[in-house]
C-alpha cells in the first residue's frame, strides 16, 4: 500500500506541475483522485485499480516528462497481483 500511495501522490504532484494542457488532462487527474481516496480507505480493488491505470495511461501515455511515473504507478498496481 505504501508504494502505491507513494506513486499514486508522485503522479499527481508531477500532473499538477506540468505546465501543457491537454484534452484528457481531466480524467487523468480525476481517476488519480479515485485511486487516491482507495488508498486512502485500505480496500484497493484490483479490478478499479488497473481501470483506472488505463484511464490515466490513456490520458497522459503521450506526456513523455510524466512516463516513469506513470510507469511506478504501473509497477505498483502490479504488486497486487491478478484481478480478483
Amino acid at each position: 500500500m505504501a508504494e502505491l500511495s507513494a506513486s499514486v501522490a508522485r503522479l499527481r504532484r508531477e500532473l499538477a506541475q506540468h505546465p501543457a494542457e491537454f484534452v484528457d488532462r481531466s480524467i487523468a487527474e480525476e481517476e488519480l483522485a479515485g485511486l487516491a481516496a482507495m488508498v486512502a480507505g485500505g480496500t484497493p480493488e484490483v479490478r478499479r485499480m488497473r481501470s483506472s491505470l488505463l484511464l490515466v495511461a490513456g490520458a497522459i501515455g503521450s506526456v513523455s516528462a510524466l512516463a516513469r511515473s506513470l510507469a511506478e504507478l504501473r509497477n505498483a498496481i502490479e504488486l497486487f497481483g491478478p484481478d480478483r
